[in-house]
């Protein structure tokens, strides 16, 4: 990470709620999900959260550096339905480490929609997709040979 990678950096995202980002096609094969309303559903909600606080970094990681979404802590207050501009606000609040600890804040025309915390971790990439490989391969050996009673 580099030097200028300190508390007070901040992001902000408007993002069109698009009629395929609402609940019922977050997981279509769950009927659960395909019954409830078209609305912002909260897993996007995290994502355009998880977004947002990576627009933050820009400019501050080295090379070889990425972050991942380690920890969410988000209210998901009132809908929004599709056609309507989510604004999300984003502050770096804490950098322990490699991790990094975001306010958030989130609102629609209406209402506040989200507010809470989003912790992201700072990787090296080649470190993590060796990681990444080894797992993938143990999961392979692991469905290839079934345990038996």
């Amino acid at each position: 990470m580099r030097a200028s990678l300190q508390p007070g950096l901040t992001a902000q995202l408007d993002y069109v709620v698009p009629p395929d980002r609402t609940v019922p096609h977050l997981l279509p094969e769950s009927d659960h999900f395909a019954a409830l309303p078209p609305v912002l559903a909260t897993g996007y909600l995290v994502g355009i959260v998880e977004w947002t606080c990576m627009r933050a970094l820009d400019g501050h990681l080295e090379d070889g550096e990425q972050t991942l979404g380690v920890h969410v802590d988000l209210s998901h207050q009132a809908p929004t339905p599709p056609g309507v501009t989510l604004t999300v606000h984003v502050e770096l609040t804490a950098v322990e480490g490699t991790q990094l600890t975001y306010g958030v804040h989130a609102h629609d025309d209406a209402a506040t929609v989200c507010r809470g915390t989003h912790r992201r971790a700072i990787v090296d990439t080649a470190r993590f997709l060796a990681r990444l490989r080894t797992r993938t391969a143990a999961s392979s050996i692991s469905q290839a040979s079934p345990i038996r009673p």
